[in-house]
């Protein structure tokens, strides 16, 4: 059973956990800053994603263009050297290639393309995740 402890907790003070060989994660930059889970292929008729079923740090999500979506943060990241990842996926089982990109860090927003690896043609896939690691301002 691996043990935990908590470093440096109180009020006021940023806690940190220290794992079975006494290294230590500091909890402030060791969480997700922010994450959204949409539905690709929902928009309301202009460009705002309906589809989004969760959401953690984002004020809005826009559809750019079929494939391309774009996730603006609530609360800005300090700096543009910080960590997102994509994942997308049909949820219809039917079987395609896809692969996904990010294609723009700023620190207020994120933008990502979802597309076909065989002719890298954009996919408005029914499921897009995004997640933010690193620094708020």
């Amino acid at each position: 059973m691996a043990l935990t402890r908590v470093i440096n907790s109180g009020i006021g003070v940023a806690a940190s956990i220290a794992g079975e060989a006494t290294a230590s994660t500091n909890l402030q930059q060791g969480l997700v800053k922010s994450w959204i889970n949409f539905d690709g292929s929902v928009i309301d008729g202009s460009t705002n994603l309906t589809g989004v079923r969760d959401s953690f740090n984002i004020a809005s999500s826009i559809d750019v263009t079929t494939g391309k979506h774009k996730a603006n943060y609530t609360n800005p990241m300090a700096n543009i050297n910080y960590v997102a990842m994509v994942a997308c996926g049909a949820v219809d089982d039917v079987e395609s290639t896809r692969d996904e990109e990010i294609m723009q860090l700023t620190t207020a927003l994120v933008k990502v393309h979802v597309y076909h690896t065989n002719d890298e043609a954009g996919r408005d896939e029914g499921y897009v995740g995004i997640t933010v690691n690193g620094d708020l301002a």
